[in-house]
């Protein structure tokens, strides 16, 4: 199983720091794993909350689309870029904090043409933080960005 750190990954995600959210992926079959260590010292922490740090529900979903989209690498490496078109049954259990690490998975559940559904859950300590059903949609990247 061959694990891409964050240099690989942005080989093939636009994502760029902060907005990177990945530390590491692996493949294992149709699967993506991805980690993330919540450091403390994200931008999305500065207000969520002060004195009770919690990084945001939406942070957490685009963390698992991200991971995601390291499935349809060979798409990205092409010159597209990926959107998301859709959050269903998003569920979050548990809140996840500074010092952290999550564990993502997921997988694609259907495919039409450039538009890819996928089932992705995010874990701390083995223990579910949030899963939901995404959508994105991978676009071509204008010329010269």
């Amino acid at each position: 199983m061959e694990i891409l750190n964050r240099d690989i990954i942005k080989t093939f995600l636009p994502h760029r720091e902060p907005m990177l959210l990945i530390d590491d992926v692996a493949m294992e079959g149709n699967e993506a794993i991805a980690h993330y260590h919540v450091r403390g010292d994200e931008y999305f922490l500065q207000g969520h909350f002060p004195g009770n740090p919690i990084v945001p529900g939406v942070i957490l979903c685009e963390i698992m689309g991200q991971s995601c989209c390291i499935l349809v690498r060979d798409e990205l490496a092409v010159g597209r870029t990926p959107l998301y078109s859709g959050i269903k049954e998003a569920r979050f259990r548990q809140p996840v904090r500074p010092g952290d690490t999550i564990e993502i998975r997921g997988h694609i559940t259907d495919r039409r043409n450039l538009i890819f559904h996928v089932e992705a859950e995010a874990k701390v300590n083995g223990k579910t933080a949030v899963k939901a059903v995404l959508s994105f949609a991978l676009i071509d990247t204008p010329k010269g960005e």
